[in-house]
């Protein structure tokens, strides 16, 4: 079974039930689902999410509470800006620049930005982390310029419990990591996760999922790897960036990956019109040397 089998596979099933969430329909994208706040607050329980200092999360719908519990905690956030199309392909929004401070931001002790009279015309957390707020509020950076990044919050339309990751398909996730790995902004120690319904996770008989309706409850299966006659799940291509966590509303799973992370870009598989639309790649590229 390949990529875009198991993509159609979960979009038809978030389609078909009731668990898809705006925005709609749930094809082509990074599906929202029914329960996207409690899955965020699974991840947020974790050890990884409390020493996280620094994040990267991607800008879709399902990851706002993600977005949100990130800033709120007081924590850096870094967001790529649409199709990397921009020199400075990174948006940084600092916690200290919004207006919102719950006790959560500012340990409960310290003055938060929304005391501070500079704060007045801040915008507040829910304000900068939606879509159209993350391009008006985050502030565009190089790739050189971004820290150590602590997490990875990637958005996915299919995953399995050994890490594999399935996303929409354009690549830009990878290209994303593969970027940042090149400058050591992330590394071994950089802990990827992803938050999704229980429809997206497709290993194993717990996750034969039923369209609409929740793991293993004898209804329609979305993806049956267990039978005489399975169709086997996809391995990862060697540019794909394996999960370390996986949270969804009733689960977190801990993955345990064998899945090896990409060292940098694979550069061999960028043609000239890819470079020619990012120019954070274009710059890089060997070509150039």
């Amino acid at each position: 079974m390949g990529k875009q089998a198991v993509r159609e596979a979960v979009w038809d099933a978030f389609d078909e039930g009731d668990q898809a969430r705006f925005p709609f329909p749930p094809h082509d994208r990074i599906p929202n689902f029914a329960g996207a706040d409690a899955a965020c607050e699974r991840l947020t329980a974790t050890p990884e999410w409390a020493a996280a200092r620094t994040l990267k999360c991607n800008p879709d719908a399902p990851q706002l509470p993600v977005r949100r519990a990130a800033l709120r905690a007081g924590k850096t956030l870094y967001v790529a800006q649409p199709r990397l199309r921009d020199p400075d392909p990174f948006l940084r929004i600092d916690p200290d620049d919004l207006a919102v401070a719950d006790a959560a931001s500012d340990g409960g002790g310290g003055e938060s930005a929304a005391e501070s009279d500079d704060a007045v015309d801040a915008p507040t957390v829910d304000d900068a982390t939606t879509v159209s707020g993350i391009s008006t509020h985050g502030t565009p950076v190089a790739p050189k310029a971004v820290p150590h990044v602590d997490l990875v919050v990637s958005g996915s339309v299919g995953v399995t419990t050994a890490g594999a990751r399935i996303g929409k398909g354009e690549g830009y996730s990878d290209l994303e990591w593969g970027l940042l790995r090149e400058l050591d902004a992330v590394d071994d120690d950089t802990t990827v996760a992803t938050t999704v319904h229980e429809l997206s996770v497709l290993d194993g008989p717990e996750s034969a999922v039923a369209a609409g309706g929740g793991a293993g409850d004898g209804g329609t299966r979305i993806v049956d790897d267990t039978g005489p006659d399975a169709e086997a799940l996809p391995e990862p291509d060697a540019h794909d960036v394996p999960l370390d966590l996986i949270a969804t509303p009733k689960r977190t799973i801990r993955t345990e990956t064998p899945y090896a992370r990409p060292l940098g870009i694979d550069w061999e598989a960028l043609d000239d019109e890819r470079l020619d639309a990012i120019p954070a790649l274009a710059a890089r590229s060997p070509a150039n040397d």
